[in-house]
């Protein structure tokens, strides 16, 4: 990797080995990097986890127009597959274990959200959103234990970075769940 590719980031774990901050360039030099960086979405220079949920709401409104839910089921477990493999990948470029612009886990979670809410509409959809970016950003007690679970540079690591993501989307399921039943 060049140093076209990444920079170094501000806050490194290890002199020796500081994490790189991905770029549009290193962004599309792998599959793996497109598919984990949610192909450009986590470069945002704010709230990258915000964009890439957001990308993920508005890529799943656009696959639900050709897919039934049914099919939407099967291209999400395959997208888990997929971004575990990615994640896994793209931490180890950049030597951090849970980078911040890596987004799939925000947009596989979210679309699984979407999949379960659905139909729905939009205030809906956004309630869904806020209490995703909610539970994902401020991981309030399984969402935190969830992101200390798993950590490293390995398959464990990139299963880590997907399973936070997973617990929000559970918790946020949750409160919409309790939220109808009332």
């Amino acid at each position: 990797m060049t140093s076209d590719a990444a920079t170094p980031a501000p806050h490194p774990p290890s002199p020796s080995r500081p994490p790189l901050r991905p770029t549009l360039r290193f962004t599309f030099s792998h599959p793996a990097h497109a598919i984990a960086l949610g192909f450009g979405a986590g470069l945002a220079p704010v709230a990258p986890g915000t964009a890439g949920t957001l990308w993920g709401w508005v890529s799943f409104l656009m696959l639900q127009a050709w897919l039934p839910p049914a099919a939407l089921g099967w291209v999400l477990l395959a997208s888990l597959a997929v971004g575990w493999w990615a994640c896994t990948v793209t931490a180890r470029a950049l030597r951090s274990f849970d980078p911040g612009n890596v987004v799939w886990d925000e947009i596989v979670a979210f679309w699984i959200v979407l999949w379960l809410l659905m139909p729905a509409g939009f205030a809906a959809q956004l309630a869904a959103f806020v209490l995703f970016r909610f539970f994902d950003a401020v991981k309030p007690g399984p969402v935190g234990w969830a992101d200390r679970r798993f950590h490293g540079l390995g398959w464990g690591g990139g299963f880590g970075i997907l399973f936070d993501d997973l617990v929000a989307a559970f918790c946020t399921l949750l409160v919409i769940a309790v939220w109808r039943f009332l």
